[in-house]
């Protein structure tokens, strides 16, 4: 399939989505938004891959935000559409099976910072800005920074995040726990590329079984979390991965996971 705002490539296992507006800052816009939704329609179905990675176009910017001459026009049921677009956009993240990991590349600001905070972790170069500066334009996020950042980093610092619309550096970003990981911008492509490949020689099917887990179990009580979680390496043991892997271990070789439930 064809994109222009986009560019998908898929090379051993690992899909890659760049967004692809570089002159614009890689801004989100509607029809960036519906071409990521078709890429996530190619990436789903196939059992072939078992990592995503998304980044940004050029050395400036991951996402810059949302697309504000487009976003100036709006009434507010425009308004209300574009968000609802964007959610449900950025929730597919989390509901695909495989991990993904964030390479923020630049700034990554407004609907960027919220489409970062959707995958499982970042990977951000020294030079990546996050923020949520939406206030500055008498707005609040739209794509689920409200709702995520907080479940992150905890209340109180993601309402200083929001309310002042600061941005915050790759350095401090990790200290409070929303990044993993800050590399030099040459190679952060390749550090992320690294643990991409390490996490697809896993099981796919006990991938998903802990993505699932945690993020099903994460805003629940312990003992309910326990419980997903219990349910869940039920299901792993009923795989062959889980027959391969422990096997495996027992012949002292390398594991081959194919990944079906049987």
């Amino acid at each position: 399939m064809a994109f222009s705002s986009i560019v998908l490539a898929i090379d051993n296992g690992i899909a890659t989505i760049t967004f692809n507006r570089p002159k614009a800052l890689n801004a989100l816009n509607n029809e960036l938004l519906a071409e990521f939704g078709r890429a996530l329609d190619e990436i789903t179905p196939d059992e072939a891959i078992r990592t995503l990675i998304l980044t940004g176009a050029g050395e400036k910017a991951f996402i810059a935000g949302a697309d504000i001459t487009e976003l100036a026009t709006f009434n507010a049921l425009q308004a209300k559409a574009f968000s609802q677009t964007g959610h449900a956009a950025i929730n597919r993240l989390m509901e695909l099976p495989i991990p993904v990991i964030a390479a923020v590349n630049g700034y990554a600001l407004g609907g960027g910072s919220e489409m970062a905070l959707a995958c499982d972790f970042i990977y951000a170069s020294t030079n990546a800005m996050f923020g949520l500066p939406e206030i500055s334009l008498g707005l609040i996020p739209g794509f689920g920074g409200t709702q995520r950042l907080p479940r992150l980093i905890g209340r109180n610092r993601a309402k200083e995040m929001i309310f002042t619309g600061k941005m915050i550096s790759a350095d401090e970003a990790e200290r409070i726990g929303l990044v993993n990981r800050v590399c030099r911008p040459e190679v952060l492509l390749e550090e992320v590329q690294k643990t991409a490949r390490s996490i697809a020689t896993k099981g796919k099917v006990s991938l998903r079984a802990a993505k699932q887990a945690v993020n099903a179990g994460v805003d629940t009580d312990l003992t309910t979390g326990c419980r997903i979680e219990i349910d869940a390496f039920a299901l792993c043991m009923a795989s062959e991965d889980a027959k391969e892997g422990t096997r495996a271990f027992l012949e002292k070789r390398p594991p081959q996971f194919k990944g079906p439930l049987k």
